[in-house]
């Protein structure tokens, strides 16, 4: 048995969040640590809320997540808010909260990380979720995000050879990595295997997922749309333009302050 608790501490442990030793993480934490409140969609198990927390931030934390087993990990913090939804129920009022009796309700930041934009694979799965996290911002909030370039063709190394062995909080030693089923119209589809470590290896977990890849002119087509102005783009976590090498696409698009949406 690998349940759906395993692997969201699997997760974890495949990707810690460290603003030290990864750049795209500092490069969030700079943007939560001067945000009076945040929306994390697609928060996972909450490790970039919880450290901002720990940090010492003070405001209002939200994270929205659809996935259970994540967000149950998520909770064992309970001093941050958690709610159970995609990206298109950013809007909803239980998550938004209320205003402030001379203000507008909603966020100074909202955030997608770790690629979770790409989660969004089609056109109306993208609009109905730009407009809920247009809406759930306050006028002149951002929103950040990045999706891999589809120029990089990331998905080639996406291959078993490219495998990840760790050790899981169970104790026990797995071996976890990709398959691309197929490539089609910026969709690519994978399959991600999960087998005990060892030459008697045991497939202990299959999951299918589908991300988008999206280039910058698809991407600011569905921004404006949304009504949303693109203030910063960025190649790398270093904040350097986007360049025929760049394997990023890092956004932060603004709510206009004035905006009638």
């Amino acid at each position: 048995m690998f349940s759906d608790a395993d692997a969201a501490a699997l997760y974890d442990v495949l990707n810690p969040w460290d603003p030290g030793a990864w750049p795209a993480d500092a490069l969030y934490e700079a943007l939560v640590g001067t945000a009076d409140s945040v929306l994390d969609v697609g928060c996972g198990t909450g490790a970039m809320l919880v450290r901002a927390r720990e940090q010492g931030h003070t405001g209002r934390l939200v994270g929205l997540e659809p996935d259970r087993a994540a967000l149950a990990r998520a909770r064992r913090r309970t001093d941050i808010e958690w709610i159970e939804g995609t990206a298109a129920d950013a809007d909803r009022q239980h998550v938004r909260g209320p205003g402030p009796r001379d203000g507008p309700s909603g966020f100074a930041l909202v955030t997608m990380v770790s690629h979770a934009f790409q989660c969004l694979v089609t056109d109306d799965a993208l609009r109905a979720s730009l407009a809920a996290i247009h809406a759930a911002l306050r006028p002149g909030g951002l929103f950040a995000f990045e999706t891999r370039h589809p120029r990089a063709r990331a998905w080639q190394n996406w291959t078993p050879d490219h495998a990840s062995t760790v050790e899981a909080p169970s104790g026990r030693r797995l071996r976890v990595w990709h398959e691309v089923e197929s490539a089609e119209d910026g969709v690519v589809a994978f399959t991600t295997t999960t087998t005990s470590a060892g030459p008697d290896a045991t497939v202990l977990r299959r999951d299918r997922s589908r991300l988008r890849f999206l280039d910058e002119s698809a991407l600011d087509g569905f921004l404006a749309e949304a009504g949303f102005l693109v203030e910063g783009r960025y190649g790398d976590w270093d904040r350097t333009p986007v360049t025929a090498t760049s394997r990023e696409i890092i956004t932060l698009a603004r709510r206009p302050a004035l905006s009638r949406r």
